[in-house]
């Protein structure tokens, strides 16, 4: 019987040698006259065991991780292909704890296929979501995914439900559904991954939001930054168009929808949905003034449903296993589950997809493993880099979109960056600033202006000079940005500082001349 191999073809596996990896294991297949095949599947997200391999054995699939080229011939002497012993070996893949422990509905099949095969995805219930929904009238789709409780998991977390509502009760000829794939937090990752992991997923997810709303075009918005999810994306789309999932006629259906990927320059402000449709025009990706709502006015004009990657890979399992299925995890208004993307100084960095509700201080210390420097931690910015940066006295906070609202913070698109205590808080709060003035689209006031001024406050602030003038300086500045600018690049640039200039008041001192030569 052929035995199966697993070696990711994910970017992060990629990065870590993943291709030499395959290479030198098709070679021991040849020179060992073995019958097995290699699958290169998705990223199961544990980023700290990659490449990691698996064999699919009697026993399940068995893991092995992190694997080098070298290690490959002492693999195959131990016997791996059924399950030998290994130094690398972490026994049955779904029992690593990192996975065991969570709650894996969005990326279910992420790690476990063959990205580009729909016989994989319809094996692992794929499609069914689909399935449904083209028997259901749009105003069904509609209130399934409303009862649901999924909320935008890009960020600003508005209820998914009503803004379909909104497309669908427009009038006119022609709508869309446009998928922000911008993926440009940093420490964020988890949109790459079901691109390159489980694409089939998306393009059901976008389907269905067209099935629901009338639209019968769709474009998948991603940065050139990602080469591989957007081959990979291409592919997916070719092939679920030549097995009628996308195309006039879905699944036998009578009813349309296609779509495509655009891929953009890799501009900060362009993950902001009005600046993305001026980009997706082919226009400069600046920020568009509201209203007109995009789902009233978006993409050439025409009601256009804007979504994250993972509020659309969210729908296919609503469709299939119906609205109080996932309604039924989370916490208040958050519902359902969301994908943590663990990062920075961590021993354990990943993906870890769970309930809304687990602690701060679980997903960083039990779930992480704390730093990996072996430091203590000194703060933890969840939310890309305009998050809030929350100290450990902070980490009772559950893990939910009002919880973090109350504590001046945002979940934003669930991405958690690591500190430890060797980080100067001050050239944190100085980086936000320095940020904010480098990816502005330049059309508002405060953004643009402000965040060059907070530059030269925190400079001033870092040399000594009039410290507590500065400080009332800094919070009227982050007063204006937060309340004057018309997206949430300025909007959202002062919750790293005021939060780290109130968390981490003693590092906003003067800095001597070797501190600030550093």
């Amino acid at each position: 019987m052929t035995v199966t191999i697993f070696v990711p073809r994910d970017a992060a596996a990629l990065a870590l040698g993943a291709d030499k990896v395959a290479e030198t294991i098709s070679r021991e297949i040849r020179s060992r006259n073995i019958d097995a095949r290699i699958v290169r599947n998705g990223s199961r997200g544990m980023h700290w065991l990659e490449p990691l391999v698996e064999v699919r054995t009697d026993h399940g699939r068995i893991a092995y991780g992190p694997v080098t080229p070298a290690d490959v011939p002492s693999l195959f002497d131990a016997g791996f292909l059924t399950g030998g012993g290994h130094p690398l070996c972490h026994g049955p893949t779904h029992d690593i704890p990192f996975l065991k422990g969570q709650t894996r509905l969005t990326f279910s099949r992420c790690g476990v296929t063959d990205p580009l095969s729909l016989d994989d995805y319809r094996h692992y219930k794929g499609l069914k979501g689909l399935e449904r929904a083209v028997a259901m009238s749009p105003a069904e789709i509609v209130k399934e995914v409303t009862d649901s409780g999924l909320r935008g998991r890009g960020g600003a977390g508005f209820p998914t439900g009503i803004k379909w509502n909104t497309v669908l009760n427009a009038e006119a000829d022609q709508k869309y559904i446009v998928c922000n794939a911008d993926e440009g937090d940093s420490g964020t990752f988890a949109d790459r991954m079901i691109m390159e992991g489980d694409p089939f997923v998306l393009i059901e997810g976008m389907a269905i939001a067209g099935l629901a709303t009338g639209a019968t075009r769709g474009y998948i918005y991603t940065r050139s930054e990602y080469p591989h999810a957007i081959e990979i994306m291409r592919e997916a789309i070719r092939i679920a168009r030549d097995e009628r999932v996308l195309g006039k006629n879905i699944l036998g259906s009578g009813r349309a929808f296609d779509m495509e990927v655009r891929v953009g320059a890799g501009a900060y402000v362009c993950g902001e949905e009005t600046s993305l449709l001026n980009s997706l025009e082919g226009k400069r990706g600046v920020v568009r003034a509201k209203p007109p709502l995009p789902a009233l006015e978006g993409f050439l004009g025409r009601p256009t449903v804007v979504n994250n990657v993972m509020s659309l890979a969210s729908v296919p399992v609503i469709l299939d296993r119906g609205a109080a299925f996932y309604r039924d995890y989370g916490m208040g208004r958050s519902r359902g589950t969301i994908p943590i993307q663990i990062a920075g100084n961590v021993k354990y960095g990943g993906l870890y997809e769970t309930a809304f509700g687990l602690s701060l201080g679980e997903i960083v210390e039990t779930i992480g493993g704390g730093t990996a420097s072996g430091r203590p931690v000194k703060a933890v910015q969840v939310g890309g880099p305009l998050g809030a940066y929350f100290p450990p006295s902070m980490f009772d906070t559950p893990f939910d979109y009002e919880e973090f609202a109350k504590r001046d913070g945002l979940i934003g698109h669930a991405g958690i960056t690591v500190f430890d205590d060797t980080t100067d808080m001050l050239k944190q709060a100085r980086f936000a600033f320095e940020f904010c003035a480098v990816e502005s689209c330049g059309k508002c006031t405060p953004c643009r202006i402000g965040a060059v001024r907070g530059v030269e406050v925190m400079d001033r602030l870092a040399n000594g000079e009039d410290a507590q003038d500065q400080r009332e300086l800094v919070e009227d500045l982050c007063n204006t940005m937060k309340f004057g600018s018309l997206c949430a690049l300025g909007g959202f640039t002062p919750y790293p500082v005021m939060s780290a200039l109130t968390h981490f008041p003693e590092d906003f001192r003067p800095h001597t001349h070797a501190e600030a030569a550093e």
